[in-house]
C-alpha cells in the first residue's frame, strides 16, 4: 500500500493541528446535529455536472473551459490577502461572473477559513440564485470521515480530498463514503505516482495542483506533464498559480476542464473585471 513521504513539511503541520482541531470538533458538533444541519439544505448541485454542462447561474460562463472562483482569506505563503473577506458579496459576484463552481477555503489556523463561511455562502445562494447557484466545494485538509458529515452539514456539493496526505485505502474510503453522503470529490494530486493512486482508487474527479505542498512552489508545467496522464472520462481541473488570461489559454490548451482561481480574485481591485480574464 502506497503511502504519503512527506516529513517535516508546511503540509505536516497543517495536517498535524487539523488532528489536534478534529477531536475537539468531534465533541462540540457530534455527528447527529450535523444530520440535523443536512436536512435543512436544497438539493446538492454536482460539481462535474456544473463543469460539463456549464454554470446555472445568471451567466452561461466560458465555453473552452468553466471557472471554480475560490474564497479564502489567507494563505502559509502569502499571508492575509485582504483584510476583511466579504465572502456572501464576492459568491455573489462569482456566481454573476459565470463561475460554475465556489470553492471555500475552511481550514483556520493557515488560511483564516471558517466553516461557516461556506454554510452563509449555501444558504446566500439559495436566497439569491434558488435552483440556480454554482456546485459548492469545501477546500480544506480532510482524512476522516467526520470531516466528510462537517462538508455535507455546512453546505459543500463537493470535497477537496488531497493524495499527498492520504494512503491508498483512506483516499478510496473517503471516495466511497463521500458519494454516500452525496458529496463529490475533486482529488488532487501534484506528481504521477498521485495520479496512479487517485484512479486506483475510483476518482473521477481530478484536481491538478499545479504548486508543491511541501514547498509551495508553483509551476503550471505540472498541469502540462500530468493531464496526458489522466483518461478522458475524467474530469480534470487544474489548481493554484493562475493569474492572467494568457495562463488560462495555457492550460485550456491541456485539455483540462476546469482551473480553480483564488488568489488573483480574492486580491483584485475589480472583482468583476478579473472574473472576465478567466472564463473562456
Amino acid at each position: 500500500m502506497a503511502e504519503p513521504t512527506h516529513t517535516g513539511t508546511i503540509l505536516d503541520r497543517i495536517v498535524a493541528d487539523k488532528r489536534e482541531e478534529l477531536e475537539q470538533r468531534q465533541r462540540d458538533e457530534p455527528v447527529e446535529a450535523l444530520q440535523r444541519r443536512i436536512a435543512e439544505h436544497d438539493p446538492q448541485w454536482s460539481l462535474a455536472q456544473a463543469i460539463l454542462e456549464g454554470p446555472r447561474g445568471p451567466h452561461a460562463g466560458g465555453k473552452r473551459l468553466q471557472l471554480i472562483a475560490e474564497i479564502k482569506k489567507a494563505s502559509p505563503s502569502k499571508g492575509r490577502l485582504v483584510a476583511v473577506l466579504e465572502h456572501r458579496a464576492l459568491a455573489r459576484t462569482y456566481t454573476i461572473g459565470g463561475a460554475a463552481g465556489i470553492s471555500v477555503v475552511t481550514e483556520r489556523k493557515h488560511f483564516m477559513g471558517e466553516l461557516q463561511f461556506m454554510l452563509d455562502v449555501r444558504v446566500s445562494m439559495k436566497g439569491y440564485y434558488p435552483g440556480g447557484r454554482p456546485s459548492i466545494l469545501r477546500k480544506d485538509f480532510l482524512f476522516d470521515s467526520y470531516h466528510l458529515w462537517e462538508a455535507r452539514g455546512y453546505g459543500a456539493d463537493a470535497v477537496l480530498l488531497i493524495a499527498a496526505i492520504l494512503d491508498d485505502a483512506q483516499l478510496r474510503d473517503l471516495i466511497q463514503q463521500a458519494r454516500e453522503l452525496e458529496l463529490e470529490s475533486l482529488v488532487e494530486v501534484h506528481d504521477e505516482a498521485e495520479v496512479e493512486r487517485a484512479l486506483r482508487a475510483g476518482a473521477d474527479l481530478i484536481g491538478i495542483n499545479n504548486r508543491d505542498l511541501r514547498t509551495f512552489e508553483v509551476d503550471l508545467a505540472t498541469t502540462e506533464r500530468l493531464r496526458p496522464l489522466v483518461p478522458d472520462d475524467k474530469v480534470v481541473v487544474s489548481e493554484s498559480g493562475i493569474f492572467t488570461r494568457a495562463d488560462v489559454e495555457r492550460l485550456a490548451d491541456c485539455g483540462v476542464h476546469a482551473v480553480l482561481v483564488g488568489e488573483a480574485l480574492v486580491t483584485a481591485s475589480n472583482v468583476r473585471e478579473k472574473l472576465r480574464e478567466f472564463v473562456v
